[in-house]
């Protein structure tokens, strides 16, 4: 269970695009950036924030994790 505002989580949205699931996530919860994250980026922020949504990606740039705030 989270406190931040609005939706936090996309499960529906393992295996499309991540350009696809950005704007999905940011038109679902206005007040999140999603961030895609290729494979080859291994280093990311630690901090939890309401405000960000990191979207993994495959090499394919298909999502591989489910977008969660954080």
């Amino acid at each position: 269970m989270s406190f931040c505002q609005g939706k936090d989580s996309w499960p529906e949205l393992l295996g499309v695009s991540g350009k696809k699931a950005v704007k999905v996530i940011e038109k679902e919860n206005p007040l999140v950036n999603a961030i895609i994250v290729p494979p080859t980026q291994t280093i990311l922020p630690s901090d939890y924030r309401c405000d960000r949504v990191w979207v993994f990606v495959d090499d394919d740039g298909i999502v591989t994790r489910v977008p969660v705030i954080g």
